[in-house]
């Protein structure tokens, strides 16, 4: 494992800079507009390119590419994903304007979830060889599945956090502004909003069940397979608000990342008899993704198919 001053470090700079956007760059609630969504989110990739090329440079070729791999399997799974967001907010009628102070809050759980998800789940595949080949089949299954499932639905009243909350918490009816507690007469309330963000971190929870087993099976460095996670979550606010009207258009993304996910568990579950360089490994997740956008935009779906857009207000 890398000195504890590289994690130290890289988590400072992780804390530092969701500081600055939560209390400099979105002090005040506001509807993020797609100009400022587009550059965001591409201050993010870019900052992710520049990781990448310091990765390179200090510790070789190899790490390089699974950091990008990682990165762009996650950061595609996160594209997939962003649509039960859209889901999850107009469910709740969340206007655009709180979503970013909602998101925030569900990237920084996710970010608390997903490294005690890699730390554990790298000692285990080092101490337990075995565990690759159940970690491959699982990722062929999910890949499996994942082709032959239909749009996914949300029911909040079927979420046990969600019905727990609303037995157990005293609640308002109503949404009080972009809060998630509120004082009344005295006592706390939590808010529907409160609902919103369980909701948001239990459904991480699930896509994380995709994500982490298959970045796994790129890389078995712990701080390869957390920064690459790390950074493709902290971009996936403004990826949200830049793709939220047209993320329906991408419909058969949702394919390709099925088919990148079975490739991926296959050349875990034969690593031992025959190994496919990193280079061929990223160039196929590459042209996976490339191809699954280009027929998403010669192909696509009739308007009565497009799910509902983003509430405003």
């Amino acid at each position: 494992m890398d000195s504890i001053y590289f994690w130290i470090f890289f988590n400072a700079f992780v804390v530092l800079m969701l500081v600055l956007d939560l209390f400099v760059f979105h002090r005040k609630e506001h509807e993020v507009k797609i100009k400022e969504a587009l550059l965001t989110s591409l201050f993010w990739i870019m900052l992710a390119l520049g990781f990448n090329v310091l990765i390179y440079f200090w510790k070789g070729e190899q790490p390089a590419m699974e950091f990008l791999t990682g990165y762009l399997i996650e950061k595609s799974l996160s594209v997939d994903n962003l649509f039960v967001f859209i889901l999850i907010f107009n469910y709740f009628k969340v206007p655009l304007k709180y979503q970013h102070n909602l998101l925030f809050w569900g990237v920084f759980g996710a970010l608390v979830l997903r490294a005690i998800f890699i730390l554990v789940g790298v000692a285990l595949i080092a101490k337990f060889h075995f565990l690759i080949y159940i970690l491959g089949a699982f990722l062929v299954y999910t890949g499996i599945k994942m082709a032959f499932t239909k749009d996914n639905d949300v029911d909040p009243e079927q979420n046990p956090l969600v019905k727990w909350a609303s037995k157990h918490l005293r609640m308002t009816k109503t949404a009080v502004g972009g809060k998630f507690f509120t004082k009344i007469d005295g006592k706390w309330y939590a808010t529907p909003m409160f609902l919103v963000l369980i909701m948001i971190e239990s459904t991480d929870v699930v896509f994380a069940a995709d994500s982490i087993p298959a970045i796994l099976a790129i890389s078995k460095d712990p701080f390869i397979v957390y920064t690459s996670n790390v950074f493709a979550l902290l971009g996936l606010r403004a990826l949200y608000f830049a793709l939220a009207g047209i993320m329906q258009l991408f419909h058969y993304l949702h394919y390709g990342l099925s088919l990148i996910l079975a490739f991926i568990g296959v050349k875990l579950i034969i690593s031992d008899i025959y190994h496919i360089d990193m280079r061929y490994a990223l160039i196929a997740v590459g042209a996976i993704l490339a191809i699954s956008i280009i027929a998403s935009l010669l192909f696509p779906k009739k308007e009565s198919e497009l799910p509902e857009p983003p509430v405003k207000e």
